[in-house]
């Protein structure tokens, strides 16, 4: 379905690349998107269709903060999230929104197989 030169981008949470308590599982399924992506990136090669992934940290969006009830519960776990990222915030969704913009644009034609980590440096150190 997808024209020769598509650009295909997945979608794969920082939690797949390191290890978290209580969520190994999730973890384990978001940590195969990588390997899909490399040999997506080879199966497809000849049709030109790049193939890359988005790892994205801790976002301040309306459904982050998981099993909290109210702004009062989040609040500790955001904090949490924030301080184990180097530069101690959240990410916003429009700082995810642009890795993947520059994924599907022309400015990006020579990326195949990128894993691009969006978090702040928090799965990186």
């Amino acid at each position: 379905m997808l024209p020769d030169g598509a650009s295909i981008v997945l979608n794969a949470p920082t939690s797949g690349a390191k290890e978290i308590p209580a969520i190994s599982v999730y973890s384990a399924g978001k940590a195969a998107v990588r390997p899909f992506a490399r040999t997506w990136t080879t199966d497809l090669t000849n049709r030109k269709i790049r193939v890359n992934v988005v790892s994205p940290g801790a976002t301040e969006a309306p459904r982050q903060g998981g099993p909290a009830q109210n702004e009062e519960q989040k609040q500790p776990m955001f904090a949490q999230f924030s301080s184990e990222a180097p530069l101690n915030r959240l990410g916003q969704p429009s700082e995810i929104a642009k890795a993947v913009v520059l994924f599907v644009s022309g400015d990006a034609r020579y990326s195949s197989g990128v894993d691009l980590f969006v978090d702040g440096g928090a799965a990186q150190v």
